[in-house]
């Protein structure tokens, strides 16, 4: 099926109903998961996806509608400019994006991912559970495999023509203590290529939840504290993510509005989005849109640099997209996201935790949705904690809770390890923070 011809005709078909500019997005994918429930492989299965997304724009009006039809994009288009024609006029849209060079990004797409059968994906979900195993009195509760291929085509009535095709795997597993005492864990991984040691993954899980049980209650107060990369990047995610949105500066939702030039973190931390990292999850040659992939500084040894663009908050900003145009599938519409941010801290330890004489160890967070993407204030609960004393982790913690500020957070890094991990698109170190507030 020649998808260049279908969205060809459609292109045409826009301008002919009346539009001044169009953009055809086609999705095609197949995923394989295999979930696990109570140490046993519950359900395995294929799934095959494909749609299109059809954006219509006439005099600054944007109309947009979705298919999983291919024989239907006529009537899609139709819809689009129809919505288009009934919306009004938006004094901020600029344009669609241009064609323009795209570089090569390496490490997106796998054979051996691709060429994985649904047998093949179980024995993967088996070595996960078989690691579980591998440690006494631990239950694998849930968990999964997920093997996916996928491609998409971008083209607009302004010359992009992007096609790519890429590949990822995710190994997740959650695990509970079958003895007196209740301890939960768990591990994930995600990569573009077959390279994840899914036996270890299992057997960190589990271990981690045997280490943590007959946990002691500690006192509260100011603290030194590490967050594991799990924990870190989902208050990063949560509550620093939707600050340096264009968007949410334009419409007063962020903390960071007219703070570009100014000191907000740490003097030895620097933060990118990087859509071009070789092997990132959210890696791609150009974004949703067809702007063409970058590397953008958005914090610089401390100082807030950039925010990050669309093409429409660009338009309204008088400055270029950042390439950060990202969509959750063929039937939305373009919204800024990140790609893959990076947290570099200068220097970093091969173990931080000798260097620390009181703190806390701290694996996961539960709460962190809750967080003001305003402000970045966060409280959250802290799971697999541990005590930090005299350089060396000792005891569990039965109970703890964070509460405090990203941005402070951020600000008071005394030391980051070497332990770079990805997490989902965010690709970050364990860090330790000084004079956190912890609540017992």
């Amino acid at each position: 099926m020649d998808y260049y011809d279908i969205a060809d005709k459609a292109l045409k078909t826009a301008e002919e109903l009346g539009a001044n500019e169009a953009e055809i997005y086609i999705f095609s994918g197949k995923s394989t998961c295999s979930d696990i429930r109570k140490n046993s492989i519950e359900s395995a299965h294929d799934k095959h996806s494909l749609g299109i997304g059809v954006r219509c724009i006439i005099n600054g009006a944007v109309g947009f509608a979705s298919t999983n039809l291919l024989g239907d994009i006529e009537t899609t288009v139709q819809d689009a400019v129809a919505a288009a024609k009934v919306m009004p006029d938006d004094p901020d849209w600029i344009c669609l994006p241009s064609n323009k060079q795209y570089n090569d990004v390496k490490g997106l797409f796998s054979v051996d991912v691709a060429d994985l059968s649904l047998g093949d994906c179980i024995l993967k979900t088996k070595e996960m559970i078989e690691g579980v195993s591998s440690v006494d009195g631990i239950l694998a509760t849930s968990g999964s495999f997920s093997r996916s291929i996928g491609s998409h085509l971008i083209m607009n009535s302004n010359g992009v023509e992007v096609e790519e095709k890429s590949t990822a795997i995710t190994g997740f597993i959650d695990v509970i203590t079958t003895g007196n005492e209740v301890s939960t864990a768990y591990d994930f991984a995600v990569s573009r290529d077959l390279d994840i040691d899914f036996y270890g993954l299992g057997k960190r899980a589990a271990t981690l939840a045997s280490d943590s049980i007959n946990g002691i209650e500690i006192k509260g107060g100011k603290k030194d504290v590490v967050f594991h990369p799990f924990a870190l990047a989902d208050l990063i995610e949560n509550a620093f993510v939707p600050s340096i949105d264009a968007d949410n500066v334009q419409k007063g939702r962020s903390s960071l509005i007219d703070k570009i030039g100014e000191n907000i973190a740490s003097d030895s931390l620097s933060i990118y989005d990087d859509g071009t990292l070789e092997g990132g999850l959210g890696s791609s040659i150009s974004d949703d849109e067809g702007v063409p992939s970058q590397k953008t500084c958005v914090i610089g040894n401390g100082v807030l640099e950039s925010y990050l663009y669309d093409s429409y908050t660009a338009g309204k900003a008088g400055v270029e997209s950042t390439g950060n145009g990202i969509r959750n599938s063929y039937a939305s519409l373009p919204r800024v996201g990140t790609t893959n941010l990076l947290l570099d801290y200068d220097c970093p330890s091969p173990d931080i935790i000798p260097e620390i004489d009181e703190g806390v160890f701290i694996n996961t967070v539960i709460g962190a949705h809750t967080a003001n993407q305003i402000s970045g204030d966060f409280s959250v609960e802290a799971r697999n904690a541990f005590v930090i004393e005299k350089g060396e982790i000792t005891s569990p913690v039965k109970s703890l809770m964070i509460s405090g500020n990203i941005f402070d957070i951020l600000s008071r890094i005394q030391g980051a390890g070497n332990d770079v991990k990805k997490v989902g698109g965010i690709v970050l170190p364990s860090i330790w923070a000084s004079e956190l507030n912890v609540v017992v």
